[in-house]
């Protein structure tokens, strides 16, 4: 398990680099971010960022310990909810396994844990919803998620 917190603003700086994009960001996070602007923006780089440091160390790794961030992608699921793509340099430190992720903003703090499982113990999706029981159902006031947040803002 891997957990990483950071102020949504503290890659500001980092952003503007080139090379630091290319060197963390998947080419489609990198296309996404382009098309996002000021707040937004920050808000997704920072948890997308937050979500590689999140599953780097749920891969037992640090930043520049032989898995290139740009490797792991920040997706999501058809459902809506973030989805993590290992590829090259991250597929192979984690041979047999999915990650599943979390991320949550919160004012300026942004947040994310990931959980590395084996492939045949993934969650399924594909569990009836009628099957769900009701009596779990958290109340309406629950805070919209930062998949539901970017959805609006697409």
């Amino acid at each position: 398990m891997g957990l990483d917190l950071l102020d949504r603003t503290e890659l500001d700086r980092l952003t503007t680099r080139r090379w630091f994009l290319r060197y963390c960001y998947a080419p489609e996070e990198i296309e996404r971010a382009h098309r996002l602007t000021g707040r937004r923006r920050q808000e997704y780089l920072a948890g997308r960022f937050a979500a590689k440091e999140a599953v780097l160390k749920a891969l037992g790794r640090g930043l520049f310990q032989g898995v290139a961030p740009r490797d792991i992608l920040v997706g999501r699921a058809a459902g809506g909810a973030p989805h993590v793509e290992l590829r090259g340099s991250a597929a192979q430190a984690a041979p047999g396994a999915t990650v599943l992720i979390s991320i949550t903003h919160k004012g300026d703090a942004v947040a994310a844990v990931a959980l590395t499982v084996p492939r045949d113990d993934i969650p399924r999706d594909d569990i009836p919803r009628d099957d769900i029981p009701r009596d779990d159902i958290p109340c309406d006031d629950i805070s919209r998620t930062h998949d539901e947040e970017e959805r609006r803002a697409s």
